[in-house]
């Protein structure tokens, strides 16, 4: 769930960690074929989120790392097949 930082706070008794110098989760999102990667940075830089993996191969996949609004990690991957 996406939840306002009041009600985040209410259902884990702790504050929202410091997204500047912190993650708290990495979510990672699928994509085929490359260019749906690209595609998505491209839209991500025009929204405002920072991208601090730009698209490439890294461990058997290609993807690319980026930070939404609020500072939380994000990955598009796509398997190599």
């Amino acid at each position: 769930m996406l939840l306002p930082e009041e009600t985040f706070k209410a259902f884990t008794q702790q504050g929202e960690a410091d997204t500047s110098t912190a993650s708290e989760v990495l979510f990672s999102l699928s994509a085929k074929p490359k260019e749906e990667v690209e595609n998505f940075v491209f839209r991500i830089e025009q929204a405002g989120g920072t991208v601090y993996a730009q698209p490439g191969e890294k461990n058997g996949l290609y993807g690319a790392g980026f930070s939404d609004v609020d500072g939380h990690r994000w990955n598009f991957l796509m398997m190599n097949e």
